[in-house]
């Protein structure tokens, strides 16, 4: 096959996820969105520096924290999942999943 014509390993699996932890994280999408929004508006603006950094600062913690939870999520279900069947090899795809978010 020709390189040029590799397709992608991504793995797409619907993850079934309660109805209130998908509405908590969307919750949290959309304030980190509304604060990029508003970070956006503040360079427009020509806001003082230190202003649009601690704004950036909250957005990037929001987002950090989404991060967090959806490891978490992937950690109790997917990842249990797949060891009980035997697949160790999730262990591998964990690691590299956590030096992400160093």
């Amino acid at each position: 096959m020709n390189d040029e014509y590799k397709t992608c390993d991504c793995k797409q699996k619907n993850t079934p996820r309660s109805v209130e932890f998908q509405a908590d994280l969307i919750k949290r999408l959309n304030r980190a969105i509304g604060q990029l929004n508003g970070v956006k508006n503040m360079i427009e603006d020509n806001r003082y520096c230190g202003d649009v950094l601690v704004q950036l600062s909250a957005a990037e913690s929001a987002v950090r924290r989404i991060s967090e939870m959806l490891l978490q999520d992937h950690l109790e279900t997917c990842v249990v999942e797949e060891i009980r069947k035997g697949n160790d090899d999730v262990v591998e795809e964990v690691m590299t999943l956590m030096r992400r978010f160093r």
